[in-house]
C-alpha cells in the first residue's frame, strides 16, 4: 500500500549539516523540509504540521530553545529533537525543560540520527509512516515488496543495487556525488572506495536501460543523476 510519508522539518544554519540530515532522511522514506533560520522555522512549524523537528540549538537569530518555548506556548506539540554541541547536564536540562523529547550532541552519525528519529516517531504513535511505493517516470519501486517495475516489467535487483536506486529515487533530479553515495548506501566515511559505487551503478545502469531510455545520467566531475533524457 502507498502511504503518504511523514514530514520532518529539519532546522540549522549549516547548509552541509542540514543537506546531509535532510539527505539521510528522504532515504528513508520521509518528506523532508529545511529552515535555516529560527524565525524560518516558527512559520514552517506552524503552517505545515510536521511530524517532528529537528532543532539545532544555535542558530543566528532564535535558539533552539527559545524556538521550542514558543511552540509549546502555542500550544503546538509537535515532538522535536535538539542537535548541539552543546553537551552539558544544565544544557540538556535546559533543552528537556523547553519541550524537547531527545537530545543528539554533535559530531553524531546519520545512522543514529535516524534511529533516534524513528523511536521518537514511535512514541508519538506515527510509527514507521514513510513512503512504501517510489516513483520516478516510469520506474516503481516497491520498499516493502523489494520489486522494482519499469512500464510494468519486474527487473530483478540484488540488494545493494536495490539500495542505490532507492537513494536515486529519493532524490530525484539532484545531483549526487559518490561520497554521498558512499555514505548513505554503503555507509563508508569519505575515504571509502569509489570503485564499488561505479561498479554498481554500472550494474543498475545495465538492468534499466533494457526496459527504456537511460535514467541514470554521469555529470562528469560531480556525480550521477536520476533524471528523464531532455
Amino acid at each position: 500500500m502507498n502511504q503518504t510519508p511523514l514530514r520532518i522539518l529539519v532546522v540549522d544554519d549549516e547548509p552541509s549539516l542540514v543537506d546531509a540530515v535532510a539527505t539521510s532522511l528522504r532515504y528513508e522514506g520521509f518528506e523532508v523540509t529545511e529552515a535555516t533560520t529560527g524565525r524560518a522555522a516558527l512559520v514552517a512549524a506552524q503552517e505545515l504540521d510536521p511530524a517532528l523537528v529537528v532543532l539545532d540549538v544555535m542558530l543566528p537569530d532564535l535558539d533552539g530553545f527559545e524556538i521550542a518555548k514558543r511552540l509549546r506556548a502555542d500550544g503546538i506539540t509537535t515532538p522535536i529533537l535538539f542537535l548541539t554541541a552543546r553537551d552539558t547536564l544544565e544544557d540538556k536540562a535546559e533543552g528537556f525543560a523547553a519541550g524537547a523529547d531527545d537530545y543528539l550532541t554533535k559530531p553524531f552519525s546519520l545512522a543514529e540520527l535516524v534511529m533516534r528519529v524513528r523511536a521518537i516517531l514511535r512514541r508519538a504513535g506515527n510509527a514507521d509512516n514513510a513512503s512504501t511505493v517510489l516513483r520516478f517516470a516510469d520506474l516503481e519501486l516497491d520498499v516493502d515488496a523489494h520489486e522494482l517495475r519499469r512500464a510494468g516489467a519486474v527487473i530483478e535487483l540484488t540488494a545493494t543495487e536495490f539500495s542505490v536506486l532507492k537513494y536515486f529515487m529519493t532524490n530525484p533530479g539532484r545531483v549526487l556525488s559518490k561520497a554521498q553515495i558512499l555514505e548513505n548506501v554503503w555507509h563508508y566515511d569519505f575515504d571509502g572506495d569509489s570503485n564499488i559505487c561505479e561498479t554498481y551503478i554500472s550494474y543498475l545502469r545495465k538492468k534499466l536501460n533494457e526496459h527504456g531510455a537511460p535514467l541514470i545520467h554521469t555529470v562528469r566531475l560531480v556525480g550521477y543523476v536520476l533524471r528523464e533524457q531532455t
